[in-house]
């Protein structure tokens, strides 16, 4: 990352000086603001009420850093609160920092890639069932279609039996946008649950991950599947047996094979004796909706799946 510095001046006649002299780091990907841009996300502004481009925008996709870039927002967690500015209820896991405003009374939130300013975050309030309001200033955060997802972020697929608790664990891990329960490796097209399980489809269940390169990596990812899973069963996982629960990573590109086989290596060198495969990436076939963020919805944990340290 090329870092450079920029110098802010704030007035500060409160602080009894004139002016206040502040290096804050910048890289050179950064995109270049506006004067409007840079009196928010900067100098930590505050755009009008109702008068933001995504106060009222509905659309599927991805709210990032207007800055940077990173991702901050799940259209599915973003809700009306009729405050004027746009609401979520939930951020992508990493993706927002909180600090004490600077009025000691409210929390601040920034982006935790680049620092910029987003708005103030909000508890209490009970206008969702997570009781958390993220008002965000429109000018902060640029959106991504679901049709652009993939140029701007990456994918990733896992299989280590019930997709389940794959899917519970990868969901809540920094940098990662959504991680969703489906079917891959076989055949047969718009497989269903029931299919599956009585096998003969060549399917397998599956978890797909979309995850954003700024705040993550994919050994990162690969790592933390290797640990919520025992990869030196066959065909099963814990008391899930079956052809449908075989652990695999699907590699969408050389390099993702690579890192898969090299983390295999490693473990392979500590003793356990892996049985993991490493093919290429199928068609994906999202699950039927009941199966997707099952353990949220039920409110407990997966027990077949428990994370497990093995690497450094």
């Amino acid at each position: 990352m090329n870092i450079m510095r920029q110098v802010i001046i704030y007035p500060a006649a409160a602080l009894g000086a004139a002016w206040v002299f502040a290096e804050v780091p910048m890289d050179s990907s950064w995109r270049k603001l506006t004067a409007e841009e840079e009196r928010v996300i900067v100098h930590k502004g505050t755009e009008r009420p109702f008068t933001g481009k995504y106060t009222q925008h509905h659309a599927a996709g991805v709210y990032t850093c207007r800055r940077c870039g990173a991702a901050l927002y799940r259209s599915e967690d973003k809700f009306d609160s009729e405050c004027g500015w746009p609401a979520f209820d939930a951020e992508v896991p990493g993706g927002v920092r909180r600090e004490t405003d600077a009025d000691g009374q409210r929390t601040e939130i920034l982006c935790a890639t680049c620092g910029g300013h987003l708005g103030h975050v909000f508890t209490g309030e009970r206008l969702t069932r997570k009781n958390t309001r993220h008002c965000v200033n429109s000018v902060s955060m640029d959106f991504v279609g679901e049709a652009e997802l993939d140029a701007s972020f990456a994918r990733a697929v896992f299989a280590g039996g019930c997709f389940w608790g794959v899917e519970y664990y990868l969901q809540q891990a920094p940098g990662v946008i959504r991680a969703e329960s489906g079917y891959t490796g076989g055949a047969k097209e718009f497989p269903t649950y029931k299919q599956v399980c009585e096998g003969g489809t060549g399917h397998i269940e599956a978890v797909e991950v979309l995850f954003d390169p700024r705040q993550t990596s994919y050994e990162k990812l690969a790592k933390l599947f290797f640990e919520i899973h025992d990869p030196t069963q066959t065909d099963r996982q814990g008391p899930d047996i079956g052809e449908q629960y075989r652990s695999v990573v699907y590699y969408r590109d050389e390099a993702q094979k690579a890192t898969a086989e090299k983390l295999i290596g490693q473990l392979k060198a500590k003793g356990f004796k892996v049985v993991t495969r490493v093919e290429p990436a199928a068609k994906f076939w999202p699950a039927e909706a009941f199966h997707q963020d099952y353990y949220f919805h039920k409110g407990s944990t997966p027990y077949c799946h428990a994370p497990v340290k093995r690497f450094d």
